[in-house]
């Protein structure tokens, strides 16, 4: 079964058994609580909406075989979910995490987390060989994104999860960037595939979502233990919607990857632009990598423009059809500075030392007329 098949049918399979209602659109099961016909057997294996919820299984039966895995979980954000993620940690326990990583989960790693004892390295790295000499003896995992956001960065995940592998330690990849359709990191050697939901697999800005998908069973016990007895768990309503933008993934990711293109093409010939990052470019120092990892580029294109701040601003606040928006994903076009927006809890030296600049510009292409989206760009640089 092709990508584009799987995303429609599983998990939305009609019941068409004796009683079955037959419903080719999996129904939102609100109720909290469900009766037992025996005291100690609970109905059909649902007793209580944290636990467990039929519209909830359908959408993580969806996302494990997307992703290739076995397991999946739902969570009530991105960042509940990589929440769930570190609770797999302990005290004294070490995390590398690449440098050019989003930055509210970089505030929940510095901010929160390190409060708990989790110590963390933020390093530039794209292979395994970057990494030797910053593993230490209580290194527990590595975060890794890739695409990484904003600057997408590429991350050898081949190497790099051979090395965790190696050295007994939990690989994670945070795939919301580049999505199943175009990234499988459990096929890569991954451990844990960490999505922000909210954006390309709902796709329309109108469910908060997250999700954690794993292959190995013991993992999976332990993030199914902590999903239930922490309760971040995501609703029936948002299920549902999730569900319903995945059905069209691999359509908008193929017009979101197209759009994308041609507006790089645009802004490779303008004066006013001096950076382009985009790993579709040949000139990009990823791009090998990923050509090889991944079945698509993505449709998220990060460029710094000539002069300071006050030129971002001015091009931002002067564009008519492109929103000033944090998120990325969506059908509509979404643009916004990190350094005032997403990144702005992290201290500007340490957005310096990234190369997070003040001009820095991160545009997430939607699905609109790509010519009506050069048309906006244009006029707002010119």
């Amino acid at each position: 079964m092709k990508f584009s098949t799987k995303s429609i049918r599983i998990g939305n399979e009609p019941n068409l058994k004796e009683g079955g209602s037959g419903d080719v659109v999996v129904p939102i099961h609100l109720s909290t609580t469900f009766a037992r016909r025996k005291v100690g057997e609970p109905t059909g294996g649902y007793e209580y909406s944290r636990s467990g919820n039929p519209t909830r299984d359908a959408l993580e039966k969806n996302l494990a075989v997307l992703e290739n895995g076995k397991y999946a979980f739902t969570f009530s954000s991105g960042l509940a979910a990589i929440t769930i993620v570190f609770m797999l940690l302990k005290k004294g326990d070490h995390v590398l995490s690449i440098d050019d990583v989003y930055g509210g989960t970089r505030r929940l790693f510095v901010n929160v987390f390190k409060e708990f004892g989790v110590d963390f390295s933020f390093v530039p790295f794209c292979c395994a060989g970057d990494l030797d000499s910053e593993i230490k003896s209580n290194t527990r995992m590595i975060w890794m994104e890739t695409p990484t956001n904003p600057l997408l960065k590429i991350i050898d995940l081949k190497s790099v999860c051979k090395l965790a592998l190696r050295r007994k330690i939990i690989s994670v990849v945070d795939n919301t960037f580049a999505t199943p359709c175009f990234q499988n990191p459990l096929d890569l050697g991954a451990d844990i595939v960490v999505h922000s939901m909210t954006k390309y697999l709902g796709g329309h800005s109108d469910s908060v979502a997250g999700a954690v998908i794993v292959k190995a069973e013991k993992l999976a016990q332990k993030v199914k233990y902590l999903q239930n007895a922490v309760g971040a768990i995501l609703s029936p309503f948002d299920s549902y919607q999730i569900l319903k933008g995945i059905k069209t993934l691999s359509l908008r990711m193929k017009k979101h990857e197209e759009n994308a293109k041609e507006v790089v093409r645009f802004l490779l010939r303008q004066k006013k632009v001096k950076t382009i990052y985009y790993p579709g470019l040949s000139s990009h120092p990823g791009y090998n990598i990923a050509k090889s990892q991944m079945t698509g580029f993505g449709a998220i294109i990060s460029f710094e423009l000539k002069g300071d701040i006050s030129a971002a601003v001015r091009f931002l606040e002067s564009l008519k059809i492109i929103s000033i928006a944090e998120s990325l994903g969506a059908v509509e076009s979404l643009i916004e500075h990190p350094a005032t927006m997403t990144h702005s809890s992290v201290p500007e030296s340490e957005r310096s030392k990234i190369g997070i600049s003040n001009t820095l510009i991160r545009l997430s292409v939607g699905i609109e007329d790509v010519n009506d989206l050069i048309g906006d760009i244009k006029q707002a640089l010119y």
